[in-house]
């Protein structure tokens, strides 16, 4: 689809979309979007929601071993208010903010 569009977007969830999160985690790529909300912007799916989102244009395919490295020119790129949804240590969270002395 890449090399068919030239475009790919990103969609960085928000901490509490990690049952979308889930969705997307499973095996294999057929239907993911069917259950989840989503619609055109920069001619990428976009996620109502999400704590940022970047549409790109492909600049750059390069081989890396059994996968490609795509690079992109951001044609958008936006962040909502709201924290981000991280993953560690198996389990799903959100950020906290550095604090320097701390620890």
């Amino acid at each position: 689809m890449l090399r068919r569009t030239g475009r790919f977007g990103l969609n960085v969830l928000g901490s509490a979309q990690s049952q979308l999160a889930l969705i997307f985690a499973r095996k294999g790529g057929a239907g993911k979007f069917a259950s989840v909300p989503w619609y055109i912007d920069a001619e990428v799916p976009r996620i109502p929601g999400a704590a940022g989102f970047l549409a790109s244009a492909v600049n750059q395919m390069v081989p890396g071993g059994d996968h490609v490295i795509v690079m992109g020119r951001a044609l958008i790129a936006e962040r909502a208010d709201g924290a981000p949804l991280t993953y560690h240590n198996r389990a799903f969270g959100t950020h906290a903010p550095f604090t320097r002395g701390a620890g």
